[in-house]
C-alpha cells in the first residue's frame, strides 16, 4: 500500500444568507493570485480539492460560461503534476436562479458537470456537491443558509436534489471520462447522550450516513431511515430511484471537527438556554460533547473506523482544520494524521488527509450567518502584506507530505479537547484529562503586566512555561542566562523584562542595562542554544514627524533615552540573532493590570473626576490579551525580524479615553483635552506614533479590543464584589 497522502484545499463556499452573499475565495484573495497554486503544490500534496463553483464560472448557463479563471489554473496544477479535485457546488445553492428546493437544480447542476468535464476531460476526481446532508440540514432544516427553510420536507428536498445533482453529474462526466471518480463528501459527525435520549442519539447516528447510502443504492424498505424518510413526505419512488441509479464513491471524504460530536441532555438547567430544543417529545440541550463527556471525543480515528466497518470502501480525510490558536491548529492536524496512519496499519483502505482552509476562513465562527469581518488563518495568513504568509501549519503540511516526523516543539503536548480545561459543563462520565507537556517558553520579568500576561496566555493554551523573576533570571547578566537556559531547556524565550519608566529614563543607567544591554545577551545565548527569541520595542523609536501610521521599514528616530534604549536592542538582536522576533508595540492596556492608562481612565471618571489627556499625541493603543496571543502565533509560525503589533486605529490619548470612557458606559465630556506640555513630563514624546504593518495586519481593531476590555472589568468587578 502506497504511504498516506497529503491533500490540500481551500474554503471556496459562496454562501448566501438572505440577500447577502459571501465569496470566500474573493476574501482570501485565491480568486486573483494564481501562484497560490504554487504555494499549495509546494507543500508536496498530490492532490487539490479545486474549487470550479457552478454560481462563479456559468451562473447564466454552460453555454455563456467564462472557462479563462479555470483554464490558468488547471494548467498551472498540471504543471505542478498535482491532481485537481474538482468541485462544483461547495455549500451553495448555485446561480441566482435556481436553489436547493428547485426541482431543476439536479439537472441545471448535471449539464454544468458535462460542460467541464468536457472542457476538461483530463481531470479523474469529482466532489459534485460537497457535503449535501449538512447543507440540507443548514439550508432547509434549520434555516440558516438560503433558502433558509426550517421543516422535515424541505430538508428531504434539499438533500434530494443535491443528491440527484451528483448522480447525474457523474452520468454525465463519466461519458465524457468513463473512469471519473466520484470523491464524496460529508461531515461525519456524532451524537452521545444521557440514557433517556438514546433513541434520539440512535436516530442522529444513523442519518449522518444517508448521503452515502443513498448514493450506495442501500436504502430501501429494510432500511433503518425509510420510515422516517416516508413520514417527512418522501415518496418510495423519490428514494428508490437512487437505488435504481446506485453511484458508489471512489472515495468516502469524511470531514471531521472537533466540534461535529454533539451531546444530548435533557437536565437543560445545567446548559444556557441557546443550547435548548428537542424533537417535539423531549425536550433537551445539544452541546458539544467535548465540554461535556468525561472520556472527550473520538476523534477522526473512530469516524474512520465506523465508515470502513459499515462500507469498506476507500476513505479519506477531506477537511482537516480547527479555528484556534496556532499550537491547537498544529495539533489537531498532527492527531488526525496520526489517526489515520493508525487506521490504515489496522487494515482500512485510508488514502489520504486533507490540509484544510489552506488559506483560512472567514465568518465560520457564526455558520457565516453573521458578517463580523472574523478571520481564521490557515496554513498561510491572508491578512494583509503583499503575498499571503505561511504560517507554522504549512511546515508540518510539507512534514507530513515528505514522511518526515513532526518536529515543532509545541506538538509534544496535547490540545485542548484532550486537557481537562475543556469542559465547560458539568462533566458526564469519568474525566480522562492529559496535562500540558513538552519543553518550556521562559519568560522574563515575572513582575510585570507583559510577563503575567504571557504566562496567562501560555496556561490557557496548554504551553509549558515558566515564567522568572529577575533573582532567576537577569536578562543583563550573562552567567544568570546562561543558568536560566541550562536549567530550563526552553525552545524559546519570551523576553517581557525591561525599564519602562520613560520619564525617569532620560538620566537613569539601568535603562540601558535593561533595555539595550539585557536584549542583546539574550540573543547571543539562544543563538549558542537554539532557542527561538522574542523580545520587545516601543512605537518611541521614531520621531513622529509623519502622519500616517509607521510600518516596519520606516527608519527611527527616537527623541528620548527610552526609545534610543529600544532602538539600540532591535539593532543588537537583530544583528546576533537574525531570526529573533522583535515586536514594536504601543501604549498597553489590559484588564488584569491596575496602573495602565484605561484603567486610570475608568477609575477617576467613576470617582466623577476630570481626566486631563493629551490632544496632541496620537498613539495606537494596544489590548495586551490581543498582543501576547497574536505575538506566541508569530513565535510558533517562526517569524522572524521586526513586526509591528497594535490593534487596528490611531487616537489621541484625549480620544482613546473618551473611548474607554464610551465603552465603560462613563461620561466621557469629563475628559478634559490638553496639550502634551501641560502634563509636566520629563522626556520629549513623538506627536504621532501610531503603528501598522507591512507584514501582516494579525490584531483585531481597537473598538473590538475596548468592548473585550470593558467585559473583562466587569467579571473582575463581580469578582471583587463576591469575594467581599
Amino acid at each position: 500500500m502506497e504511504n498516506l497522502k497529503l491533500w490540500v484545499g481551500v474554503e471556496p463556499t459562496v454562501s448566501r444568507v438572505g440577500d447577502q452573499t459571501l465569496d470566500q475565495l474573493s476574501l482570501s484573495g485565491f480568486d486573483h493570485r494564481l501562484d497560490d497554486l504554487d504555494r499549495l503544490a509546494s507543500l508536496g500534496a498530490s492532490a487539490v480539492r479545486f474549487p470550479l463553483l457552478w454560481e462563479k464560472t456559468a451562473p447564466q448557463g454552460p453555454q455563456r460560461a467564462d472557462w479563462r479563471w479555470a483554464d490558468a489554473r488547471l494548467s498551472r496544477l498540471a504543471e505542478r503534476g498535482v491532481a485537481p479535485i474538482v468541485g462544483l457546488v461547495h455549500h451553495g445553492s448555485g446561480p441566482r436562479h435556481t436553489h436547493l428546493l428547485d426541482p431543476a437544480f439536479a439537472r441545471g447542476a448535471a449539464a454544468y458537470a458535462r460542460a467541464v468535464a468536457e472542457r476538461y476531460p483530463q481531470v479523474q476526481m469529482y466532489t459534485p456537491v460537497n457535503e449535501p446532508l449538512t447543507t440540507a440540514r443548514f439550508s432547509a432544516l434549520y434555516g440558516h443558509w438560503y433558502p433558509h427553510a426550517r421543516d422535515e420536507r424541505s430538508f428531504w428536498q434539499a438533500l434530494k436534489h443535491q443528491l440527484r445533482a451528483t448522480v447525474l453529474a457523474m452520468q454525465e462526466i463519466r461519458r465524457v471520462n468513463p473512469q471519473a471518480q466520484l470523491v464524496q463528501t460529508e461531515d461525519l459527525g456524532h451524537v452521545a447522550s444521557t440514557p433517556a435520549l438514546r433513541e434520539q442519539a440512535d436516530f442522529e447516528n444513523e442519518r449522518r450516513w444517508l448521503s452515502f447510502d443513498l448514493l450506495l443504492g442501500r436504502v430501501g424498505p429494510q432500511h433503518p431511515m425509510w420510515s422516517y424518510l416516508r413520514w417527512i413526505g418522501a415518496t418510495e419512488r423519490e428514494i428508490l430511484w437512487f437505488a435504481e441509479h446506485p453511484c458508489p464513491p471512489g472515495v468516502l471524504g469524511l470531514n471531521v471537527y472537533v466540534t461535529s460530536e454533539r451531546f444530548l441532555d435533557e437536565r437543560l438547567h445545567r446548559y444556557p438556554p441557546h443550547t435548548h430544543g428537542g424533537n417535539g417529545r423531549q425536550a433537551y440541550a445539544d452541546v458539544e460533547a467535548v465540554r461535556v463527556r468525561g472520556e472527550g471525543v473520538g476523534g477522526p480515528g473512530e469516524r474512520l473506523r465506523e465508515a470502513h466497518a459499515r462500507y469498506g470502501l476507500p476513505l479519506a480525510i477531506t477537511e482537516v482544520h480547527l479555528g484556534c490558536t496556532r499550537e491547537e491548529q498544529l495539533r489537531w492536524l498532527a492527531e488526525a494524521w496520526q489517526q489515520a496512519e493508525q487506521v490504515r496499519r489496522e487494515g482500512a483502505d485510508v488514502r489520504a488527509v486533507t490540509a484544510w482552509a489552506a488559506l483560512g476562513a472567514f465568518e465560520w465562527n457564526s455558520l457565516l450567518t453573521r458578517r463580523d469581518g472574523h478571520y481564521e488563518s490557515g496554513l498561510w495568513d491572508v491578512r494583509g502584506g503583499s503575498q499571503p504568509r505561511p504560517t507554522a501549519l504549512a511546515g508540518l503540511a510539507r512534514e507530513l507530505a515528505h514522511g518526515r516526523a513532526p518536529s515543532h516543539p509545541v506538538l509534544e503536548g496535547p490540545g485542548w479537547w484532550r486537557r481537562a480545561e475543556r469542559l465547560t459543563f458539568p462533566a458526564v462520565g469519568r474525566v480522562r484529562a492529559e496535562r500540558p507537556a513538552g519543553r518550556p517558553l521562559l519568560i522574563t520579568g515575572a513582575t510585570g503586566t507583559l510577563g503575567r500576561a504571557f504566562a496567562r496566555a501560555c496556561e490557557g493554551r496548554g504551553l509549558p512555561f515558566r515564567l522568572l523573576t529577575r533573582h532567576d533570571l537577569d536578562i543583563a547578566d550573562p552567567g544568570s542566562v546562561e543558568r536560566a537556559l541550562r536549567e530550563h531547556r526552553p525552545w524559546g524565550v519570551v523576553n517581557a523584562a525591561g525599564y519602562v519608566r520613560v520619564d525617569d529614563a532620560e538620566h537613569d543607567p539601568r535603562n540601558d542595562r535593561e533595555n539595550a544591554h539585557g536584549p542583546r545577551l539574550l540573543a547571543q545565548a539562544c543563538a549558542q542554544r537554539g532557542a527561538r527569541l522574542l523580545t520587545f520595542s516601543s512605537d518611541l523609536v521614531f520621531d513622529g514627524q509623519r502622519s500616517s501610521a509607521y510600518v516596519e521599514s520606516d527608519p527611527p528616530n527616537p527623541l528620548n533615552a527610552y526609545g534610543r534604549s529600544k532602538h539600540a536592542a532591535e539593532q543588537g538582536v537583530l544583528e546576533t540573532l537574525p531570526d529573533a522576533l522583535v515586536v514594536r508595540t504601543s501604549a498597553f492596556f489590559g484588564p488584569w493590570d491596575p496602573h495602565n492608562f484605561a484603567a486610570h481612565v475608568r477609575r477617576e471618571l467613576q470617582a466623577g473626576r476630570v481626566l486631563h489627556a493629551a490632544h496632541d499625541q496620537v498613539v495606537s493603543p494596544t489590548y495586551v490579551p490581543d498582543l501576547t496571543h497574536a505575538a506566541l502565533d508569530l513565535l510558533i509560525d517562526g517569524e522572524g525580524g521586526l513586526w509591528h503589533l497594535a490593534n487596528r486605529g490611531a487616537v489621541s490619548w484625549a480620544d482613546f479615553a473618551r473611548q474607554v470612557a464610551g465603552a465603560a458606559g462613563l461620561d466621557p465630556e469629563r475628559v478634559e483635552a490638553v496639550p502634551t506640555s501641560a502634563l509636566g513630563l520629563g522626556a520629549p514624546r513623538p506627536a504621532y506614533s501610531a503603528l501598522t504593518s507591512e507584514r501582516g495586519l494579525v490584531m483585531p481593531d481597537l473598538d473590538g479590543a475596548l468592548h473585550r476590555w470593558h467585559a473583562h472589568s466587569e467579571v473582575q468587578d463581580r469578582e471583587l464584589l463576591a469575594s467581599d
